[in-house]
């Protein structure tokens, strides 16, 4: 599919269209391309996820004058979060776009979804400035009509204050084990309340198969 019509779905023009293209290729194409030194695009994942959390930060710091700390986490949380940025990218169907190994099926998976679309914000930050980087967070990722006053906690932050109001400690999240390759791979993580109620859980990525793990207790406790 033509990357033109991407940057139609993104309401970017770039002015280096080899940073959108970098901005595309999984670690598992350019490891099997033909072509030495092919680039893909975790070095631009690692800028557009740090641009992410400032302009979220910023957002939210000047749209709530009055919210604390924890509610300011509990937005930038749910707009920086996987399944936010996979809802996005699914949007502009942009599993279309993206070059990778093929017989991975990795436009079915949300980690790599959500990174390709951190690294898409790292390239426009590098065309252009910070401020078309902001423009495109505001505009294409963040849904003004649908923030509230009081955003949906994740389970994570959920289980911690329940873990810190009740027994004055934090919940434990321990890694039992990593399987699969490294770009697909599924962690098995446990999470136990002042050393009870261990429950154990899985996912493409640490913070997945923790959020998991902490929802599924968060049932057990009924909270």
């Amino acid at each position: 599919m033509l990357i033109d019509n991407l940057e139609k779905k993104i309401h970017y023009k770039f002015k280096d269209i080899n940073l959108l293209k970098e901005a595309l290729i999984h670690s598992s194409h350019s490891s099997n391309h033909s072509q030495k030194n092919i680039k893909n695009y975790e070095r631009l994942e690692f800028l557009g996820d740090r641009v992410l959390g400032l302009v979220l930060a910023e957002y939210f710091f000047k749209l709530f004058p009055d919210a604390n700390e924890g509610l300011l986490n509990d937005y930038l949380q749910k707009y920086a979060n996987q399944n936010t940025l996979a809802e996005y990218a699914n949007k502009i169907n942009l599993s279309n776009f993206i070059k990778f190994q093929k017989g991975d099926s990795l436009e079915f998976n949300k980690s790599v979804l959500s990174d390709v679309v951190e690294s898409i914000i790292g390239s426009i930050y590098l065309d252009t400035n910070f401020n078309n980087s902001r423009k495109f967070i505001i505009n294409e990722i963040i849904k003004q009509d649908a923030i509230q006053s009081e955003p949906i906690k994740h389970p994570k932050s959920l289980l911690q204050e329940y873990c810190l109001d009740k027994y004055k400690c934090l919940p434990k999240y321990t890694i039992i084990n990593k399987t699969g390759t490294d770009h697909q791979p599924t962690f098995l993580v446990s999470v136990s309340v002042n050393n009870v109620s261990n429950v154990v859980s899985e996912g493409p990525s640490l913070k997945i198969a923790e959020e998991a793990a902490a929802f599924k207790l968060l049932n057990i406790l009924k909270i």
